[in-house]
């Protein structure tokens, strides 16, 4: 059995919580600072496991002291995206959140694989490594793997097909620089490409497509009005601590730790690329060929990237 610490008791830590407890493999613990939050969720799903007849164990609380020796961390604490609010508006708010739960996770379970949720993605993982001190193969992003289910999903509607036909692959930072593979990513075994080639699919069609993908987060806000997507994310960041417990080395799309010359940063930043998750976390991080368009686009996304990065120098929250 594994200890997972899920910090943030908001939309998508209770899912988390509520997927987790029916892994018998994890002793879960609920964190939020809110006085009760935690405790009170988890006291409703011990009450729905008694309903399902299956005893689970996890545990709410306020006190940072529980998460100590947690194998695993899954951050979703922070303020969530509001209407209207780019991901970039949240870069100083969510910086003094992950500041304070970096701080906890050196302190109580500096060994633990951490996985971050909390937005602007690449910015706020690249500052927890910094304040937690963990080494590259510890910690990871959730973002390319969600960004890929949008896209698969958003495939699957345009074919009308089963999203077991659909392979979508999406690299780059969280948001509106993303980029989606389209020589990469294939339905029913044939690539976007050879489906425009084939004349299946239009270069009107696929843009829209890619576009959708990109605000696919900002359309789920537009649509709650209060609050932004809380059970895709979940799946997506409990699928990661999955594959690196079994250490079955599954190959993921998560903001990883990136140096030149394999990618073009400036400096070793976080970012989306192919990672094989496994034994001890980050096995490998790799890379595709990609054509002449998605090098620049990729260009493109590591500057924003690395803007905000800059940006959290300047706010102090970096050294």
């Amino acid at each position: 059995m594994a200890k997972i610490a899920l910090i943030g008791a908001g939309n998508i830590g209770g899912t988390l919580a509520q997927l987790a407890m029916r892994r018998p493999y994890f002793e879960t613990v609920l964190f939020d600072i809110k006085p009760g939050l935690a405790a009170g969720k988890v006291l409703d799903l011990l009450q729905a496991a008694a309903a399902e007849g299956f005893d689970a164990s996890i545990k709410g609380s306020d006190d940072y002291a529980d998460i100590a020796g947690a194998d695993f961390v899954i951050v979703t604490a922070g303020f969530p995206r509001m209407l209207g609010m780019s991901r970039d508006d949240l870069l100083g708010k969510n910086a003094h959140v992950i500041t304070s739960v970096g701080q906890a996770i050196k302190t109580h379970c500096p060994g633990a694989f951490v996985i971050c949720v909390t937005n602007p993605l690449d910015a706020m993982v690249h500052l927890l490594q910094h304040v937690a001190q963990l080494p590259d193969k510890r910690i990871v992003g959730m973002a390319g793997d969600l960004d890929s289910c949008r896209f698969q999903y958003f495939l699957t509607q345009h074919f009308n097909c089963s999203v077991a036909d659909v392979q979508a692959k999406v690299l780059g930072g969280h948001g509106d620089t993303m980029v989606p593979l389209t020589a990469l990513t294939t339905v029913q075994g044939l690539s976007l490409e050879q489906h425009l080639q084939r004349g299946s699919l239009t270069h009107a069609d696929l843009d829209a497509l890619i576009e959708r993908t990109r605000k696919g987060g900002a359309e789920i806000v537009g649509l709650l009005q209060q609050g932004s997507a809380f059970y895709a994310p979940a799946f997506c960041a409990l699928n990661m601590a999955e594959a690196v417990f079994h250490g079955r080395g599954l190959l993921s799309y998560g903001a990883a730790k990136v140096t030149a010359p394999q990618y073009p940063v400036p400096e070793p930043l976080f970012v989306g690329v192919p990672v094989v998750l496994g034994q001890g976390g980050v096995v490998k991080v790799e890379d595709f060929p990609l054509g002449a368009r998605e090098q620049q686009q990729l260009a493109h996304s590591i500057e924003a990237v690395a803007t905000q990065i800059g940006d959290l120098r300047r706010l102090g929250f970096l050294g």
